[in-house]
Parts: C-alpha cells; sequence; structure tokens
C-alpha cells in the first residue's frame, strides 16, 4: 500500500498498556499509526515495534488536555504520516480515592485527561475525517462507567465518553463517521496494578479475585481490548456506531 493511500491512525496514551496493543494491532491492520503519549521518549518502544513489523508509526509527545499541544501534534501528523481517520481515544489517569478524601485537583485532573483530552483530539481530527468522508473514532470508556467505589472521578468521566461517544455519532455519522466506544472490564495493566497497589492487595491475588468473578474465568489484556478496536477501526464496520461494547468477559448492564 502506497503512502498516499494508506490510513492513518492516531491512538492516544499509546505508549504502554491498552494503548501501545491496539497502536500495534493497527500497524498490523495496514494503517500508519500516530503514537501519542505525555512523554515523546516513552513512544520509542511501540514505534521501534511497528518500525521493525515492516510498518509506518510516528512518535508524537503532547499533552491531551492542552488545546495548543493538541493541534500542533495533529497538523504534525497530518503533514508526516497523513490525514488521521482512525482515532482511538485511549489517554487516561487514576487519582482514585473516596469522595470525602478526593481532592479537586484529583477531579480536575481526571475530567482534564479523559473528557476535555477526548474532546479537544476529536475535534482536531475530525476536519480530516470530514475531507475524506470516511472517519473511524474508538472512546476508551471502562465498567467503571457503571459506578465504582473510590472512583467517583474516573466513573464519571468513563460514563460521560459513552454519552460523548453516542452524540458523535449523531453529529459525524452523515459525513462517513462511526463513533463508538469500548469499556474494559479487568485488563492487566500498570493502572490495574496501581489500583491493586491503592487498596492494599497483592496484584497477583488481586487478578484471582478478579478472575472468580468473571463469568470467563480469566482476566483480560490489552490484546483483548486491541481486537475489538480493530473491529471498530475497520472498513467492515461501516453499520455499528454509537455502541458501547464491554469487553469484561462476561456480560454488563
Amino acid at each position: 500500500m502506497s503512502d498516499e493511500s494508506q490510513r492513518v491512525a492516531l491512538v492516544t496514551g499509546a505508549a504502554r498498556g491498552i494503548g501501545a496493543a491496539t497502536a500495534l494491532r493497527l500497524a498490523a491492520d495496514g494503517l500508519a499509526v500516530a503514537v501519542v503519549d505525555l512523554d515523546e521518549a516513552a513512544c520509542a518502544s511501540t514505534v521501534e515495534q511497528i518500525v521493525a513489523a515492516g510498518g509506518r508509526a510516528l512518535a508524537v509527545g503532547a499533552d491531551v488536555a492542552d488545546q495548543a499541544q493538541v493541534q500542533a501534534a495533529v497538523e504534525r501528523i497530518a503533514a508526516e504520516l497523513g490525514a488521521p481517520t482512525v482515532l482511538v481515544n485511549n489517554a487516561g489517569v487514576l487519582r482514585d480515592n473516596l469522595l470525602f478524601k478526593m481532592s479537586v485537583s484529583d477531579w480536575d485532573t481526571v475530567m482534564n485527561v479523559h473528557l476535555r483530552g477526548a474532546f479537544l483530539v476529536t475535534q482536531a481530527t475530525q476536519k480530516y475525517m470530514v475531507e475524506q468522508k470516511w472517519g473511524r473514532i474508538v472512546n476508551l470508556s471502562s465498567t467503571s462507567a457503571l459506578g465504582n467505589r473510590g472512583q467517583a472521578n474516573y466513573a464519571a468521566a468513563k460514563a460521560g465518553m459513552q454519552g460523548f461517544t453516542k452524540t458523535l455519532a449523531i453529529e459525524l455519522g452523515p459525513f462517513g463517521i462511526t463513533a463508538n466506544a469500548v469499556a474494559p472490564g479487568f485488563i492487566v495493566t500498570d493502572m490495574t496494578a496501581a489500583t491493586a497497589a491503592r487498596v492494599g492487595v497483592d496484584f497477583e491475588e488481586f487478578q484471582k479475585h478478579a478472575t472468580a468473578q468473571i463469568p470467563v474465568r480469566r482476566v483480560g489484556t490489552p490484546d483483548d481490548v486491541a481486537h475489538t478496536v480493530s473491529f471498530l477501526a475497520s472498513e467492515g464496520a461501516g453499520f455499528v456506531s454509537g455502541q458501547v461494547i464491554y469487553i469484561a468477559g462476561g456480560p454488563r448492564d
């Protein structure tokens, strides 16, 4: 596939975890991938793996909550890789605490990265999708959107991502753009390890406890999420939009 015809994906929070797995999967699907994270140097491993496998990738450092940085990053991606028509809003942080202990800063940080970040990156990239009359947006929600003790900020942000997604599907659908959300359950990442540490539980024991509650009797991996994102970003998913898909090893309400 020539550079001119190759679709370009932008994945935020792609230096590690779900974001890195998603970037690698989209590259394997034949897309050029902009690997975006707060620290550009931290994206090197993901980019190197893509390039080593014969793909095209670009490491880009940007704070997704900063409008000027987002605009500069998207313009750079368009210039160096091509117009981004696949967007995965994955960047996220945790600032867990019970409501009465949660600081305003903890609330604002989570809202800024998840919601403001998704808004800014989507707003900056949608024009390229509209111009090409084709686009795929996949937002990362979470089972925490249904409510989770100690995560008033994160749960609210992830529930907000679902409303944001459904609205994008309505507004951008006429331009050939789909918008969907994936909502992972227990996925083994640095973030879930941090959650285990927060509650004072050994991570292996934390996983065993989770496994017992999951119908398929295993915890999830970043690749489980990446596979679903891959489908939603594909040509064949053009009639799937405004949906929230729980990747949790069992049903969720």
